[in-house]
């Protein structure tokens, strides 16, 4: 009976470590600044609106704040006006955004204690397996998301989304003419690289202790 709780246990270890792993590299991205602000120049966003790149960022800024703070109930941006539609999709992408804070926020805990266990035991070794394993997923969805993004993104909204207020129409919300998929294919792109990485950092531990 004991052996069995204790594989339960490590069971909802990895559970929860996956889970972390998985809402902190989603938080990374989301959070990613950065790669919006290289986006501007590289998919020469400034050609879709009238508007300068500084008031750009302001824009992005103000609509990421919205995203990540609970307490902000209304999304106005100051040069980009908004459709009944479009406001009540982004409301759904901050209900997402504020659900992996909640996973993240409430797996951390107890992974940090999980990995100290194993470390403390000598048993990092342990997660080879499980990491090998989840390693082979992002590269399957990169291959899929490679083979046709489009779809990739009509498949994730559809997962995600039970309406089709994401189908914006820049005529009533020209936000979109500044948020281009190809900037989304970028952060689906480095999700997989982080998340891979990651595992990858997490199965070269196990192996380096065996050694």
């Amino acid at each position: 009976m004991g052996k069995r709780k204790g594989l339960v246990l490590e069971y909802l270890g990895f559970i929860c470590l996956f889970l972390t792993i998985l809402s902190l590299c989603i938080t990374i991205t989301i959070n990613f600044r950065p790669l919006y602000i290289f986006d501007i120049d590289y998919l020469n966003i400034l050609d879709y609106t009238e508007i300068g790149k500084k008031e750009l960022i302001a824009n992005f800024d103000q609509l990421m704040q919205y995203l990540n703070n609970p307490f902000i109930t209304t999304l106005k941006l100051p040069d980009f006006p908004m459709s009944e539609s479009g406001a009540f999709h982004f409301y759904e992408v901050k209900r997402l955004f504020l659900l992996n804070y909640a996973v993240l926020i409430t797996t951390m805990v107890p992974s940090f204690f999980f990995l100290r266990y194993l470390k403390k035991n000598g048993w990092l070794w342990r997660l080879m397996n499980p990491f090998r394993i989840g390693m082979i997923v992002p590269l399957i969805l990169l291959f899929v998301m490679f083979i046709g993004f489009d779809q990739f993104f009509v498949q994730f909204h559809s997962i995600f989304f039970n309406n089709d207020d994401w189908l914006f129409n820049p005529a009533t919300d020209p936000v979109i003419n500044v948020l281009p998929e190809a900037f989304f294919m970028h952060c689906f792109l480095f999700f997989f690289i982080l998340l891979e990485g990651t595992l990858f950092a997490g199965y070269w531990v196990g192996k380096k202790q065996l050694k």
